[in-house]
């Protein structure tokens, strides 16, 4: 499982990168393999507002639909329209394969560090 030390990540399994006070957010190694190869992307619409923990988008995979869950509050500033097209390419490159930018970001408590996130996961596993 990669878990890049630059990110943050959610116990709803979702990456958090923030950079110049914009936020991008995708899923985990972790949550895509755990989920299988995903056929399709249901992304918002530039504009929409959310706070932090309100359900974002889904993907449908072979196995499953699940929600994928906003990390932050703020505006969706961006999509990334290749998902609609190419949803696998979270399958390939998890960290590379954003889902939504915010603008107007809101960063709540609780966000984990790369290391926190490894603990976590490996807890969950267990129980």
């Amino acid at each position: 499982m990669k878990t890049p030390e630059e990110l943050l990540y959610t116990k709803s399994h979702e990456w958090l990168s923030v950079k110049d006070g914009k936020a991008k957010v995708g899923l985990t190694d972790h949550a895509q393999e755990a989920l299988g190869d995903l056929v399709f992307v249901n992304l918002p619409e530039v504009g929409d507002t959310v706070a932090a923990g309100d359900q974002l988008c889904d993907v449908e995979s072979v196995k499953a639909v699940s929600w994928v869950y906003a990390p932050v509050g703020g505006t969706v500033s961006a999509v990334n329209e290749a998902l609609s097209d190419e949803p696998g390419l979270v399958n390939e490159d998890p960290y590379g394969s954003w889902f939504v930018e915010f603008e107007n970001i809101t960063i709540p408590e609780g966000l984990m560090t790369a290391d926190e996130y490894e603990n976590f996961v490996a807890n969950e596993n267990e129980g």
